[in-house]
């Protein structure tokens, strides 16, 4: 196999970067240890949180006897990294299309499996990041640091190739799957490793629509969800400087459009006429607000609470709150607002009463606000996927979500690449431009609850939007997968 952190794409990576890259693995190795040579047993069940909705199995290394085997007909792995919220429900999104289109979808999350040094290696990144967002609220470190990082330094060819060499080191835990069975890849990680592996069916569901070379995992089907993306992903535009560089073969790169489960796509016109209706009928305005996975938003998340509080007391907007898996912003949002008690009904670690919520909200009325916290992972993520449907704008910074068939007002960025997200949304109807500081945020809201088109006009686009099969992509990225099998 050729060293992909030598040659990426037909371009050479020079020697001084390869060297880094070299020194990079030897230092994790030293850290973290290499297991490459250790044979994890797999044990297969069903997920006890999302296996009923989403027919997912997970994939475990431990000792014991597997109650399940892998379904080498109908099977497909969602390789996938928890790294704030994103790659956790875009692997969501490609479980539920699995189990939509007749397969059965296993989940390897690669940050999941604390024995290994690919989990080892993976959470320092992940601690890494989450510092790095947290940070960002410092001026001088987002633009010094963070929005570059995000921004150039991830875009280049020689980011890739130190990639690719600690991608190295998270290929044993694909030693003992079934090398037929196809993989896709909600992180670069997964998708690379899994190539190394020996994987023989691998997509790389790439998350960004700013190209950047972090993205590449040579060896796999890249796909991406817009169409503005495509050429800069195909020309490798600016990764090696001013210096042209060769392209991606076309058979290697497809658009399949947004990554979306299929609850939420199968759902688009009957949730977006009921928000139309919502709105001509002088129904509260639901606002659904969505802390990732690093809780960078809180300051942002308490000045529209304690802006619409009068609303919400005059029964003239409702607000849902999901703060995931992180009760301590909860906390603090009441130990800041503490006015917001006495309105709030708290939805903490029932996941079933968080459901049947959801499932009222569709057509009863809602009042107040609901705060929802659930401790587990998955019931954290979907939580926001339950309560989407029912919600009239979601409020979320520019990032995975901004591909979501709801109504968006999008908040501040944590990260430059997240600027396209909200550019793209703007484009295709279905969102705001990004507000990028507290008072324009504010004026969209205004604007969300006083205008009599915005979100009748935004739902339209929506259903239009389906109907050229803009939210059809975790379909074609699993179609795509299978069919790479079944050449």
């Amino acid at each position: 196999m050729t060293d992909k952190s030598k040659v990426i794409f037909g371009n050479r990576i020079s020697d001084k970067d390869y060297k880094k890259a070299c020194k990079t693995k030897a230092k994790n190795i030293k850290k973290y240890g290499d297991d490459s040579a250790v044979d994890y047993n797999i044990v297969i069940s069903k997920n006890s949180h999302i296996g009923d909705s989403l027919g997912v199995y997970d994939v475990l290394l431990k000792d014991g006897e597997s109650p399940e085997q892998f379904d080498t007909n109908k099977g497909i792995i969602v390789g996938n990294i928890r790294m704030g919220f994103g790659h956790y429900r875009i692997s969501m999104a490609m479980a539920s299309a699995a189990k939509a289109l007749g397969y059965t979808p296993y989940w390897m999350d690669l940050n999941g499996y604390p024995q290994t040094t690919c989990t080892k290696v993976i959470s320092a990144q992940n601690d890494l990041y989450s510092l790095g967002s947290r940070l960002s609220k410092n001026k001088l470190f987002n633009k010094f640091i963070w929005e570059p990082a995000n921004y150039e330094w991830f875009r280049k060819l020689s980011y890739n190739a130190a990639d690719q060499k600690n991608a190295e080191l998270m290929a044993t835990v694909f030693k003992n799957v079934p090398k037929d069975i196809p993989v896709v890849g909600t992180h670069v990680w997964p998708a690379q490793a899994a190539v190394h592996a020996g994987m023989k069916h691998v997509v790389n569901a790439i998350p960004d629509n700013w190209p950047m070379a972090l993205h590449f995992a040579e060896g796999s089907i890249h796909t991406i969800q817009c169409r503005n993306a495509y050429m800069g992903y195909r020309i490798c535009n600016g990764m090696n400087g001013d210096a042209v560089c060769n392209p991606i073969p076309g058979d290697e790169l497809v658009y399949t459009g947004h990554y979306i489960d299929h609850e939420l796509v199968s759902n688009i016109e009957m949730d977006c006429n009921a928000r139309i209706l919502r709105k001509k009928n002088n129904k509260p305005m639901r606002f659904l607000l969505t802390i990732g996975g690093a809780g960078a938003q809180k300051e942002i998340f308490a000045a529209i609470i304690k802006y619409l509080l009068p609303k919400i007391k005059e029964e003239k907007a409702t607000l849902y709150v999901n703060v995931g898996d992180y009760k301590n912003v909860w906390d603090d949002l009441i130990a800041e607002i503490p006015e917001m008690k006495a309105v709030s009904t708290e939805h903490f670690n029932e996941y079933q009463n968080t459901v049947k919520f959801a499932e009222e909200a569709l057509t009863g009325d809602v009042t107040g606000i609901h705060g929802f916290y659930h401790e587990n992972i998955f019931e954290a993520v979907y939580c926001t996927n339950l309560l989407m449907r029912s919600c009239d704008v979601l409020v979320t910074k520019p990032s995975e979500l901004a591909f979501y068939p709801v109504p968006k007002l999008f908040i501040k960025r944590v990260g430059k690449h997240e600027m396209w997200g909200a550019i793209h949304s703007a484009e295709m109807g279905d969102g705001t431009l990004e507000c990028r500081d507290v008072p324009h945020t504010l004026q969209m809201i205004d604007l969300f609850m006083q205008d009599e088109r915005l979100l009748t006009e935004m739902c339209d686009c929506i259903k239009q939007n389906k109907q050229i099969g803009l939210y059809d992509g975790a379909y074609k990225v699993v179609e795509l997968a299978m069919g790479l099998k079944n050449k």
